[in-house]
């Protein structure tokens, strides 16, 4: 069962969304009070988030933004702004998409399913699970990582590194390979950049109990090699 955050403040419509989707068995979970719903979605952990624009305390441009900064869950707008200006803004604040009020269960349980099949069903591909070896681990959905029992933040590009670097451990991956996996060409990359978030995942390795497992060869590239550890 997908578990859905549906943040709406008119109550008759929340229910009457939460009622049809239950049917096709989600869970869903309507806050009431509007005055922290980022501390309250961190809680609820939602698998997809259906967010007004028009809310009270806090609109759903700074909500969608605020919980873009944390996760990769799919947002999906529903609203009565019905401007392209609106729609536009939604999506570069990081919406997966957009309905216009009034809209039909229907095609609102339709944009859910493909949301959800994109993000963890058939369509997801090994981009959104997590990749392991041993007790180190990214997790795509939440973009972190987490050795034992900490965990901690990394920016997109932090974990698009780590992640290679965990699939191949204990291989020498060259500085352009790892550069076309973030910036998909190395043409216009300066090479500084890569240097740095390499700089900051070796500190946030470190800090989680980790120092000095990433190595790198000049003319060769960079390795991970976890001791004692192999794939989980």
């Amino acid at each position: 069962m997908h578990r859905l955050m549906l943040i709406e403040d008119d109550g008759q419509l929340s229910e009457l969304i939460s009622e049809h989707l239950g049917r096709y068995g989600y869970e869903v979970h309507a806050p009431t009070d509007f005055r922290n719903i980022v501390a309250e979605f961190t809680a609820v952990q939602p698998d997809l988030v259906l967010l007004d624009i028009n809310l009270p305390y806090y609109d759903g441009y700074f909500l969608c933004r605020s919980i873009r900064q944390q996760s990769k869950v799919p947002i999906i707008i529903i609203s009565a702004r019905s401007s392209e200006m609106d729609q536009i803004m939604a999506i570069e604040l990081g919406a997966d998409d957009y309905i216009t009020k009034p809209f039909t269960f229907e095609i609102l349980q339709s944009k859910v399913k493909a949301a959800i099949r994109r993000a963890y069903g058939e369509y997801a591909g090994q981009d959104n699970s997590s990749v392991s070896v041993g007790s180190l681990s990214v997790d795509n959905h939440t973009l972190s990582v987490t050795f034992k029992d900490k965990k901690l933040e990394l920016s997109k590009n932090e974990f698009k590194l780590l992640k290679q670097l965990i699939e191949q451990h204990h291989t020498y991956i060259s500085r352009e390979s790892l550069m076309e996996e973030v910036w998909d060409t190395v043409t216009f990359v300066d090479d500084n950049t890569l240097t740095v978030n390499m700089t900051r995942i070796k500190q946030k390795l470190a800090s989680l109990g980790l120092p000095n497992v990433i190595t790198s060869k000049r003319g060769v590239g960079y390795m991970l090699s976890v001791p004692g550890e192999s794939n989980g």
